[in-house]
């Protein structure tokens, strides 16, 4: 398997600029099955942004900013699971779901379950906020009840020490690392934009004072994740 599926709690937690992140440190490639809202950047066109590789087509790109199967419903579209089944690769591939693990793709069917026929493992995004252990545990839960190969979690947001540990021991998955707040993520191959930005998503989050940021996002994806666990799920 070459693919590998980057998952998270909840919309705008950091699962978009991860995947940039991760593009770049496997080499890889970058496909978004499903593009709900077309009015700001897209979740490809902030990984082109910021890897300066350029992804896979979507396998829908829809304009209303929803839920996959409303947005589809609003153009009288119904979102064909087969019509997403992962491209054939010889380099590795980074798929990025859409806003948390139960969102609807059509009327019958939900993100979880097609990441469960897919059979690729998935790299659970959470951010640190107050709520992650709740909403991460329920995440895992749903995971490996689906039988998703479980990679391991990644942190978006400050440091919480105990809540990471927290939800380590009681999911029982590994620790692959936190991706802390970043300044200056513009465009590839420098990041020197002027907007601040939290990793995930397109809200440009301020940064409160006192944070320093990093050179570069492959820089500081390299210095805080575990590739390695990554690597070997591949």
């Amino acid at each position: 398997m070459t693919a590998v599926v980057v998952a998270g709690t909840d919309t705008g937690i950091g699962k978009t600029v991860f995947s940039a992140g991760l593009v770049q440190a496997l080499g890889a490639q970058y496909w978004k099955p499903v593009q709900s809202g077309i009015e700001e950047e897209t979740d490809s066109q902030i990984v082109a942004r910021l890897s300066g590789v350029t992804p896979l087509s979507e396998g829908y790109l829809l304009q209303l900013p929803a839920s996959p199967h409303l947005s589809a419903e609003a153009e009288g579209a119904v979102i064909d699971p087969d019509r997403l089944e992962l491209p054939p690769m010889q380099d590795p591939l980074v798929v990025e779901g859409a806003g948390g693990l139960m969102v609807p793709l059509n009327r019958d069917m939900l993100y979880l379950d097609l990441f469960a026929r897919w059979r690729a493992p998935v790299i659970l995004c959470a951010r640190t906020q107050l709520g992650t252990i709740n909403h991460t545990l329920l995440s895992l839960k749903a995971l490996h009840d689906a039988g998703c190969d479980v990679v391991g979690v990644a942190f978006i947001g400050d440091a919480e020490p105990e809540v990471e540990e927290t939800i380590q021991q009681f999911g029982k998955v590994p620790h692959l690392g936190r991706l802390p707040m970043m300044e200056n993520l513009g465009g590839a191959p420098d990041f020197g934009g002027e907007r601040s930005a939290l990793p995930g998503g397109r809200s440009g989050a301020v940064r409160p004072e006192g944070r320093t940021g990093c050179a570069t996002l492959a820089e500081v994806f390299v210095q805080n994740i575990n590739l390695d666990l990554i690597r070997e799920a591949l």
